[in-house]
């Protein structure tokens, strides 16, 4: 059996409060992250090669396109409706055991998509791959948390946007590459051995945090599912079909999120986190990075229609058009992370979010015979800002809670991107339907909008926290490294 790299932090307590060690030491940081950032990899891969890969699984299973959608669907549903239970079952049972846990169910589920031949098996293999990708990126920010040490968690937030840029940015190159020398099972397949890989590194090296005894709460975290899942379906639906097709859906998932609300009011530690809600600036940063994320995700989908619809260039041109943007996270991510450590989320965000609404008007307004050259800047500066304010407001958000809170911070975080992304996309989509040809320039006007107050919210933190501080004392502590 591996044995766990030892955890000399454990033997002192002279560098954080309440005898608590600060951050992992050198050289457990780097393998605890090189296991962080490999689960997030695959996870965020996996939720972009599907969508490159769709035509082709669907004519190989005979499919029609509008049942395979549930390929893609299926993975981010059971993603979304767990992210906010299984943060609260990192915060009970340790933040490693859950990472763990998740990340084998994501290898095991890959698996199972890889020996799919039929469409239901496959959606149900996707259904589990998400289930593990909701344990890992439900926990991913409390391990980073507990790996970098205070002074340096602003570097580690940014790096970790980094990973996550390049993982979205090479998706599609990825699934090309696979598509073009193998079958589509291999797209899945190939989560396999990585997925045993970051196991066995994690390990040995995860940090291992103290639970709590706090009961797992499983009405609560049923009317979660019935709300999220209800509420994207059916908004999924309004802009698909229209109004009807989707309101019996959005009433099922308003019912269920109002009577989730007046339980989870009255809870000391809620599945759903009013506790930090409370927090001004945790609060604000997840509206900030609500409005953000919803933003950006309606330029993503608009541009690509506008792109070859309107400026007539390929497929291929298309992708590398979209190229720009996420390779300009990749550089400024980690830069604002380190300026957070020592500068004010509220500043660093606002900046970032002021450029970035800068990039989208200029985006909103170009020349349909505007040159590569041309988009490419412009891409390129909505990309610059965005990762400039993403890594200052992540760092505010965890930092914002307690310690023994942090799962529930990083499931929040998470879920606040993916509320945001979904909000932007059905927005888009009913543009489509009412604004037809304008429809993808509406969006990329009315995204500038969306960046502009969303660096005024970020702007209106300045007041709360003055200069980054450490984290405040708790109860929980980390363990030497362990099952």
């Amino acid at each position: 059996m591996l044995k766990p790299l030892r955890d000399a932090s454990a033997d002192t307590d002279a560098h954080s409060p309440a005898g608590m060690p600060d951050g992992l030491p050198v050289p457990r940081r780097y393998w605890s992250v090189a296991a962080i950032w490999l689960a997030m990899t695959m996870s965020v891969l996996d939720g972009a090669i599907a969508n490159v890969a769709l035509p082709t699984i669907a004519g190989e299973l005979h499919a029609s396109a509008a049942s395979s959608i549930w390929i893609v669907n299926a993975y981010q549903l059971a993603i979304t409706v767990t992210l906010l239970p299984l943060a609260a079952l990192g915060d009970r049972l340790g933040y490693r055991r859950v990472y763990m846990v998740g990340l084998a169910v994501f290898t095991l589920g890959s698996l199972g998509c890889a020996l799919s031949h039929t469409l239901p098996t496959l959606t149900a293999a996707r259904v589990l791959q998400g289930l593990g990708a909701g344990g890992i990126m439900s926990i991913n920010s409390a391990l980073v948390r507990f790996t970098y040490p205070k002074a340096l968690l602003g570097r580690g937030i940014g790096m970790n946007a980094l990973v996550i840029s390049v993982s979205a940015a090479i998706g599609p190159t990825v699934a090309a590459a696979i598509l073009a020398k193998a079958s589509w099972e291999w797209l899945f397949a190939i989560n396999v051995p990585i997925g045993i890989l970051a196991i066995a590194i994690a390990f040995r090296s995860l940090p291992t945090t103290l639970g709590s005894s706090r009961k797992f709460d499983w009405v609560s975290a049923l009317l979660n599912a019935a709300t999220f899942g209800f509420l994207i379906t059916g908004a999924e639906s309004v802009a698909r079909d229209g109004l009807a097709s989707g309101l019996s859906k959005l009433a099922v998932g308003a019912a269920a999120g109002a009577l989730l609300t007046y339980r989870e009011l009255r809870r000391e530690h809620p599945l759903v986190p009013f506790d930090l809600l409370r927090i001004p600036i945790f609060g604000l940063s997840i509206l900030t990075s609500i409005v953000s994320f919803a933003a950006q995700m309606m330029a993503y989908v608009g541009l690509p229609f506008y792109f070859q619809s309107v400026m007539g260039r390929t497929a291929v041109e298309t992708g590398l058009l979209m190229t720009p943007w996420p390779l300009a996270v990749g550089i400024s991510a980690p830069l604002a992370g380190r300026l957070a450590d020592r500068h004010r989320a509220g500043t660093l965000g606002g900046i970032g979010l002021t450029v970035f609404a800068a990039g989208l008007g200029l985006m909103s307004a170009i020349h349909p015979g505007a040159s590569n050259l041309d988009i490419a800047w412009r891409m390129a500066l909505c990309g610059l800002g965005f990762g400039f304010f993403q890594s200052p407001n992540n760092r505010a958000m965890v930092t914002a809670a307690p310690l023994h809170r942090s799962g529930a911070a990083g499931g929040a975080l998470a879920t606040a991107r993916l509320l945001g992304q979904t909000a932007g996309a059905v927005t888009t989509a009913v543009f489509f339907h009412v604004a037809g040809t304008n429809a993808a320039t509406t969006a990329m006007a009315t995204a500038a909008v969306l960046a502009g107050i969303a660096a005024l919210v970020s702007l209106s933190r300045l007041k709360l926290a003055p200069r980054p501080r450490p984290d405040p004392p708790d109860e929980i502590g980390t363990l030497p490294a362990g099952p």
